[in-house]
């Protein structure tokens, strides 16, 4: 078993898989049932599937689509998109969901992140923390949903989501996303300094390296989107993972 998890990150968009760019265009990249089973011959450790406009259209998690991921899936599948409540919450972990992924929902009721985990278990509750730095490079809570940045500070809604319950954090960064170029590695260092609950790096991977600063920054996990379904200067789509032996090589101490 790998030291640090490396989990790729699909987005849905109406059924499909796509890839965004600094969350806007997001272009189409296959069948997310395909993807799985291709990582599925990958030895994966962890699949993270966010559907981004369920949030956004408020409307429930696609339950069939889902029970299809994870009768597919070999390994842990975690799932955020459209959770709400409880209830929701507990259909999916019934069709075999193991983990669940919230962010609108946690920003707007903080308690949600509570009942979740007295429910469920700090293991199984994820809270998605967007990132967008201002033309001042300070850091901003970005909500997905609403397309905008908060007024409230990201490191307060951080340990507060900690404090009731959130048993990991994954962090992205909007400025990053799909651009490849590296983590934001001082937002990663701020973020492991503020709370002690795992901290999965999020958002710029374009490179095996990149995964190796992120860890030294202080992640736990890492985690990518485009690395693992982009090929080239032109981003031919291929749906890819390193083979094992390399990320192990990788974590080497």
């Amino acid at each position: 078993m790998l030291k640090h998890r490396v989990i790729p990150c699909l987005l849905l968009r109406n059924g499909g898989l796509v890839k965004t760019r600094r969350f806007k265009n997001p272009k189409y990249v296959g069948d997310p049932i395909n993807a799985i089973r291709i990582f599925n011959g990958k030895e994966v450790d962890e699949l993270m599937v966010l559907d981004i406009l369920a949030s956004k259209k408020s409307i429930e998690p696609n339950y069939s689509l889902i029970e299809q991921f994870a009768g597919e899936c070999f390994m842990p599948l975690c799932y955020g998109g459209g959770v709400r409540t409880v209830e929701q919450a507990k259909q999916l972990f019934a069709l075999g969901v193991e983990k669940i992924c919230i962010q609108s929902a946690a920003i707007e009721r903080p308690v949600f992140i509570s009942e979740l985990a007295e429910k469920f278990g700090s293991q199984s509750v994820v809270v998605s923390i967007d990132i967008k730095r201002n033309l001042f490079k300070k850091a901003h809570l970005f909500e997905s949903r609403s397309g905008k940045t908060l007024s409230s500070g990201w490191l307060d809604f951080l340990r507060e989501s900690v404090q009731r319950g959130a048993g990991e954090i994954v962090l992205n960064s909007v400025d990053r996303d799909g651009e490849m170029n590296g983590y934001d590695l001082q937002m990663i260092r701020d973020t492991v300094d503020a709370v002690t609950v795992p901290v999965i790096a999020l958002g710029g991977a374009g490179r095996l390296e990149h995964f190796r600063q992120a860890i030294d920054a202080g992640a736990a996990a890492v985690s990518a989107g485009s690395l693992f379904v982009f090929q080239g200067p032109y981003r031919a789509v291929l749906i890819s993972y390193p083979a094992y032996p390399e990320l192990e090589r990788l974590f080497e101490s």
